[in-house]
């Protein structure tokens, strides 16, 4: 495979795996809120729960990635195996 095609897997894989962690953190945040917090909140507040889970799932995956993905960068020599997303712009000289 070329450097091209290892890119797009990767930002596809990458793209996968975030998704998977933030529904799993979606998850894991409302079964703790359900358990833990809904009982002794009362009603007037919880109608914001949804949205703070959502948004904390965000939140986590955004973490989790980032953390995964500098390990990834210190394991695999990037340039070696995937090619720039954004290629260099020529710069304009001024006369």
């Amino acid at each position: 495979m070329n450097k091209k095609t290892n890119t797009v897997l990767f930002i596809l894989g990458a793209t996968l795996f975030n998704v998977i962690v933030c529904i799993a953190s979606f998850l894991i945040l409302f079964f703790l809120y359900a358990r833990f917090i809904h009982p002794i909140l009362p009603e007037s507040s919880q109608s914001w729960s949804f949205t703070v889970i959502f948004i904390g799932a965000i939140a986590v995956s955004i973490l989790v990635y980032r953390a995964v993905l500098k390990v990834l960068i210190k394991k695999i020599d990037v340039e070696k195996y995937f090619d720039p997303i954004f290629s260099k712009s020529k710069s304009i000289k001024k006369n």
